[in-house]
């Protein structure tokens, strides 16, 4: 089975980035060269993903709709749903349940930047889904994300949300494909102390039923949480060295969309042309120069 559909969820306050993100979304902040929102839509993109529902605040969902639209430019459907109040990650599943449609769903959080050859994992499971599949990586502070507890045969037996003495360094990131179940398994989910659906306890129901396939991102991959100032900077920093040095393309739509096929050249032509004059019309340039014009 293909999954079809994917969710990037853009919502929550971001208190960590406040004063910035008192007048904006923290997922429109730039991550080098471009909005961070860029980077996992065009992560699915890359896997093969054309339908899209982004979850956001009221007051930010038109910067959202001005930026990206409807997605007709890069030959996608976008859809857009409002979060209230956040209230943990599995929420993106019940406002989402019509999008959903009682199909495979990927759900990529929009602060979480991947790049590499998760790609190639990504692909594989989106192309023949066959169980809920959860992206992981090995991190030297995992007490600040959900962590795998791994038995005496490396193999997973739990999931905790940020336990205070972790039993392993193997965290989940921000990258999720889950069964036509998710929606009703979230619905039955029960608030934690901290007064959110917990997606570790999401994840556990599917442990538990052996129906949960772990994916391992090894470390020729790139994975970052760009939740904090910090974060932010060192993806910047690392992105620019990457495309600089290597001559690589990371979170650009416009190329993820031109080498699925999504659009056409003379597609990709009339985009370039939104950038007429400016550093990011002279990459899409290069790119197409470099790959489709001898």
């Amino acid at each position: 089975m293909k999954v079809k559909r994917g969710i990037i969820l853009a919502g929550g306050t971001a208190t960590r980035l406040k004063p910035i993100t008192s007048i904006i979304s923290k997922h429109l902040l730039p991550i080098y060269n471009k909005p961070m929102i860029y980077y996992p839509l065009s992560t699915l993109m890359l896997g093969g993903i054309r339908e899209y529902l982004i979850i956001t605040n009221p007051s930010h969902l038109k910067l959202y709709q001005d930026l990206l639209g409807y997605g007709d430019n890069l030959g996608i459907n976008i859809r857009y749903k409002v979060q209230k109040k956040p209230e943990g990650l599995p929420q993106a599943f019940i406002i989402g349940e019509k999008f959903i449609n009682n199909e495979p769903v990927c759900l990529n959080l929009g602060d979480h930047i991947f790049f590499g050859d998760v790609n190639r994992l990504l692909k594989k499971n989106i192309n023949d889904f066959k169980k809920t599949t959860i992206f992981t990586y090995r991190y030297k502070k995992p007490n600040e994300y959900g962590v795998i507890n791994l038995n005496k045969k490396n193999k997973p037996i739990s999931i905790l949300e940020k336990p205070i003495k972790p039993k392993s360094n193997l965290i989940v990131c921000g990258l999720y494909i889950y069964d036509k179940n998710v929606v009703e398994l979230s619905k039955n989910l029960k608030f934690s102390k901290r007064g959110e659906l917990e997606i570790s306890d999401l994840n556990n129901l599917y442990l538990k039923n052996n129906t949960l396939n772990v994916e391992i991102i090894d470390k020729k991959n790139h994975w970052i949480d760009a939740g904090s100032p910090e974060k932010i900077f060192e993806a910047s920093k690392l992105i620019e060295s990457i495309e600089k040095r290597k001559k690589a393309y990371i979170g650009f739509p416009e190329i993820a969309a031109l080498k699925k096929r999504y659009i056409t050249i003379n597609n990709f032509t009339k985009l370039i042309r939104n950038y007429k004059g400016n550093y990011y019309g002279r990459i899409l340039n290069a790119f197409l120069s470099k790959n489709f014009i001898n």
